[in-house]
């Protein structure tokens, strides 16, 4: 187990502060590798197949979990990445102000992501890159540029702003079983709601069509959702 014992070595040699950032970390982690275990589980098993796709990829954690777990279960979804890759935006409006939510945080450049990814052992035929903020790059796609079927959609934009574009990209896209996950959901601050969770209440309540039915929540910050075809389940607004 040569990463445990890099791990256990690094939280041993790292000071008292150091260990409990360490702990912190680690228990994220964890926390998203289960969902992910679970969601391609349930993908693989009620046959709902499509891509997996990624908005906000900064250190690249998560996609490399997606990587992990689909190929775990057999599930053989492509992997997308849209990212800025140049960390989040401006504020765009009033309900994207948030005190952890600074422009140009969180970034990864797309060549340190692309190493990323070879780390993991993700061959480059196997996912998809999208850079540009997405105010911009949601709205060009080219047709290779395009997922057309979805089976887990990764939403962790932070912004209200920047979490209502990736939406209204996938709006057209939904389908009936797959899985929205949304990373900040519980991030809200003393004047504002959680701009992901305010831009899926817009987007879902009372939508005729489309209702997405609580999944797992994982981490403090975390909701995932099943999405479901109001045809289908009878349970109309």
């Amino acid at each position: 187990m040569p990463g445990f014992t890099k791990k256990l070595a690094q939280w041993l040699s790292a000071p008292g502060a150091d260990r409990q950032a360490i702990d912190i970390d680690e228990r994220e982690h964890s926390g998203r590798q289960l969902f992910f275990y679970n969601a391609f589980k349930a993908l693989a098993f009620n046959r709902i197949n499509g891509d997996y796709a990624e908005f906000g990829c900064h250190k690249g954690k998560t996609f490399a979990l997606a990587w992990q777990e689909s190929r775990r279960h057999g599930h053989k979804a492509k992997l997308w990445a849209f990212d800025s890759f140049a960390g989040l935006p401006e504020q765009a409006t009033d309900a994207d102000q948030h005190p952890a939510w600074k422009a140009g945080k969180l970034k990864t450049t797309e060549q340190k992501f692309h190493a990323i990814c070879k780390k993991h052992g993700i061959p480059v035929t196997n996912y998809h890159v999208v850079p540009g903020f997405y105010a911009t790059s949601l709205k060009t796609l080219t047709i290779d540029d395009n997922p057309t079927s979805i089976a887990l959609a990764y939403i962790d934009c932070d912004l209200y702003s920047s979490t209502r574009d990736v939406l209204g990209f996938l709006m057209p896209r939904l389908k009936h079983g797959m899985i929205i996950a949304f990373d900040d959901y519980f991030c809200w601050s003393a004047s504002q709601l959680s701009g992901e969770r305010k831009a899926m209440l817009e987007c879902f309540t009372s939508h005729e069509q489309w209702e997405l039915v609580p999944y797992i929540q994982f981490g403090w910050h975390g909701q995932s959702f099943v999405v479901e075809d109001r045809n289908i389940s009878g349970n109309t607004p």
